[in-house]
């Protein structure tokens, strides 16, 4: 009989049980061998869907695609438990456990994996005392099961030759646990789970995109020849500024200098290094000369920059498309444009429509060159939803810059320091913390592993000297501004000053100062910037801001704290109101940026009208950096005499996470529980596990018992979940939205939605209950995507949660 895994929807084609395992398998061998775990990997994927060996999966799934608008009975066939039940039935009994200890911690590992992948990895055990895991494995009854594995036995893998390859993966799972690192056991099984989980769920929606679009093998280019390419062409862009009229100014020299010793680190052995450039100090071109040189060298595959806003994702992208001169191998992630973290797709597994269409979309960072956020990068290891975790093995062999890497969330620290060493240690990757203002990573208990000789910058202090191009004049720690008083005080400066930039701490005072100063100053180019406008809105407004500075005309430009790290922007003052010591500085980077004064001012105020209730970093970030304000004007030489000196720096971080205490281990609340125990936490300290014992009076017959999917629920890297919506902003936003209304391929698809991260805003549930409510909300592709209609999007503020913008997009 002929077993059937997918049919194809242009043909009718059936792909057999036998060809998507063994091609599945071949895929997740090859993210595993970048690791040492080809046959871990490869044992994941030659199982996953092996309950497709029965007559009734087939019959299943003839009907589902002869009959699409009555599909069978969600649960009717269930086939992902199968393979997770063979690995628990022929390796986890206890009497297979004493044999060999390690394939019964793979049987645990693989099997979650296998059971888990149309949805999330499933609880160890879960908080409810209940393991998911052993409910399915060992619990459920699956009719005919020993029939599905002889067949697997005939068609796939001779058992013979089945038992050899998982003593092949015992081997790399025991070398895997005895490779040195500061990480516990448990630690290090938790990433190996992900990475695992990761791999088989690439490999099974690439093979699948591979039949349905009738494609032999996925193409994958060549990184060694393009780097070098990329390397030479930047080189030559570098050494062209020699010849340039101001070539030989001190900042430009200093420029080339740090270049350089970038250039010198490349030869380094793959690491965490840190990169603490003085803002305005080249980084985006001395961290991109770092990482294609280290890449040339040492044969990595992918270069992903990880900035904290998306703002910074269309400038830096679009900068490094201009060195490289190379539009195709450069992707921009902004948000998730699907968002499938409470998905289970099992029932329309094989059968082709617009949801799954949507999943086979190749969204799986593997290209050369990947710009993306902070939230993407922790989602990848953390958030709950099959498409974060795919991109994980694709971290692997790669070079990693985080640009104003001390954005990262105070309540995420740990488990970002925890991602970076399992990216160092066991995925050969190098790593590069970019930053004015390195954070002190090593005062939490869940350290980074910093080496003594990790920073590239020599005579660091001398430079962040050279570099000083502003002064800080402090109306904080003595005053209070509102919006009125603030309008008064930006008029005094366009008295004697062409361009003022204001960067305020909430969206609706930004846009509450912008009306008042339209009001005002009717003529000079006035411009507002926040997140409730999409990458494409705010790319156009920075480019007219720019022409503006360039031209030397009167601009004022207000913003929330998004234009405050990386945007390359030089105001002749700025206007920061009080925040954490860390934005101050950025801030301070986006005046007198080239230092095309001696010495320009930075104003820091205390704005009374931003309501911080619920921005804990901000709010908290702000009464350190006042007292800090204040010991100065109290006492010159407080903080070593310099509220951005190392000294400074050091205490205001050391106040900050001493601030948050518990918090950096991401504590919630509701479980009492910190993240990293749910994930790590080793039995014999794992308050579950106790209590299991205490309730049933027997031990938890697992190695793990973690709660994978209990954490993921949880995990939130900011306070407020939010859901990405396209908007008709410009053209090509209304273009992409009709585009997803209509009939798409696969590949159609992952074209648009990759265009669409430009035209993207996240919004909160409040938000998108108010738009629903006024009409300003719709959806396509089976609801899966949402959209803003045109009435509420606005040419100044960007989301207009009225629905009245009387925005004619015609226009453009």
């Amino acid at each position: 009989m002929n077993y059937i895994a997918h049919i194809r929807e242009a043909d009718r084609q059936h792909q057999t049980v036998e060809e998507h395992l063994l091609g599945v398998m071949a895929l997740a061998e090859t993210y595993g061998e970048k690791i040492g775990i080809k046959h871990i990997t490869g044992l994941a994927g030659m199982l996953h869907d092996l309950g497709k060996y029965t007559v009734e999966f087939r019959e299943y799934i003839l009907k589902a695609v002869d009959n699409p608008d009555s599909p069978p009975t969600r649960g009717s066939v269930d086939h992902s438990t199968a393979g997770g039940k063979l690995l628990y039935q022929f390796f986890h009994s206890s009497e297979a456990v004493k044999e060999h200890r390690y394939r019964g911690i793979l049987a645990e590992i693989i099997g979650n994996a296998i059971i888990s992948h149309h949805s999330y990895l499933q609880d160890f055990l879960s908080p409810e005392l209940e393991s998911k895991y052993l409910l399915r494995v060992r619990d459920k009854e699956l009719d005919k099961f020993d029939e599905t594995v002889e067949l697997f036995f005939k068609h796939v893998m001779k058992e013979s030759e089945f038992y050899h390859y998982v003593d092949q993966a015992a081997d790399e799972l025991e070398k895997f646990l005895s490779k040195s690192s500061s990480a516990s056991n448990e630690n290090k099984l938790m990433f190996l789970s992900k990475f695992v989980f990761s791999a088989l769920i690439d490999a099974d929606r690439t093979n699948t995109r591979l039949f349905e679009e009738n494609i032999a093998e996925n193409s994958v280019p060549n990184t060694d020849e393009l780097f070098e390419a990329y390397y030479d062409r930047l080189m030559a862009k570098i050494n062209s500024f020699t010849v340039q009229p101001d070539a030989l100014s001190r900042i430009n020299q200093l420029r080339r200098e740090m270049s350089d010793h970038c250039e010198q680190y490349a030869a380094k052995p793959s690491g965490i290094y840190t990169l603490s450039i003085p803002t305005g100090g080249g980084k985006t071109l001395a961290s991109l000369r770092y990482a294609l040189k280290h890449a040339t060298l040492y044969h990595k595959k992918h270069i992903i920059y990880v900035v904290p806003y998306t703002t910074i994702i269309e400038q830096n992208a679009e900068a490094v498309r201009k060195l490289l001169k190379d539009d195709m191998h450069i992707l921009e992630h902004h948000s998730n444009v699907i968002d499938d973290a409470d998905e289970d797709d099992e029932l329309w597994d094989g059968v082709m429509n617009a949801k799954q269409k949507l999943k086979l979309a190749k969204d799986n960072w593997d290209a050369p060159i990947i710009f993306t956020t902070m939230v993407q990068f922790l989602n990848v290891f953390y958030a709950k939803g099959s498409g974060n975790i795919r991109r994980l093995h694709n971290l692997s062999e790669s070079v990693i810059i985080f640009d104003e890497v001390q954005k990262v969330p105070i309540p995420c620290v740990s488990l970002f320091n925890q991602a970076l060493n399992f990216l160092e240690v066991y995925c050969h990757s190098s790593i590069v913390l970019c930053t004015a203002t390195q954070p002190a990573l090593d005062f939490v208990e869940h350290k980074l592993d910093l080496k003594p000789d990790s920073e590239m910058i020599k005579n660091l202090p001398q430079v962040i000297e050279a570099f000083k191009r502003v002064e800080i004049i402090d109306h904080a720690s003595d005053e209070e501004f509102n919006n009125e008083k603030l309008a008064d005080f930006i008029g005094e400066k366009l008295n004697k000053l062409q361009s003022v930039l204001v960067i305020l701490n909430t969206k609706s005072v930004v846009k509450n100062l912008y009306l008042q100063l339209k009001e005002r100053y009717s003529d000079i180019p006035l411009y507002h910037l926040s997140t409730s406008m999409c990458a494409a809105h705010r790319a156009q407004i920075l480019g007219e801001v720019r022409q503006h500075l360039e031209n030397r005309n009167r601009v004022i430009c207000i913003s929330t704290q998004l234009i405050e790290a990386g945007v390359d922007v030089s105001f002749e003052c700025v206007i920061r109101s009080l925040a954490g010591l860390d934005s101050i500085a950025q801030a301070a980077g986006r005046c007198n940026r080239h230092g095309e004064q001696a010495l320009r001012q930075v104003y820091v105020i205390d704005h009374v009208e931003e309501n911080l209730k619920h921005l804990k970093e901000i709010r908290m970030g702000k009464q350190i950096s006042k007292k800090m304000l204040i010991d100065l004007k109290r006492d010159q030489t407080a903080h070593d005499g310099d509220i951005f000196s190392d000294v400074a720096m050091e205490w205001y971080f050391k106040q900050l996470y001493r601030e948050f205490d518990n918090d950096v281990d991401y504590y919630i609340p509701r479980l009492r529980k910190k993240m990293t125990e749910l994930l790590s936490a080793a039995k014999a300290d794992n308050t579950y596990t106790q209590a299991f014992y205490s309730k049933r009076n027997e031990h938890l017959p697992l190695f793990l018992a973690n709660s994978y999917r209990t954490a993921a629920e949880h995990f939130r890297v900011i306070d407020d979940l939010t859901t990405s919506v396209i908007v008709p902003y410009h053209h090509e936003g209304k273009e992409i939205i009709a585009e997803l209304n209509g009939e798409r391929s696969i590949a159609d698809l992952t074209r648009l939605l990759r265009s669409a991260q430009q035209f993207t805003i996240n919004l909160f549930d409040h938000e998108l209950q108010l738009l629903s409510k006024n009409s300003g909300l719709e959806s396509c592709l089976d609801g899966k995507v949402l959209v803003l209609k045109e009435g509420a999007y606005n040419e100044e503020f960007g989301l207009d949660i009225e629905n009245d913008s009387g925005f004619d997009l015609s226009m453009f």
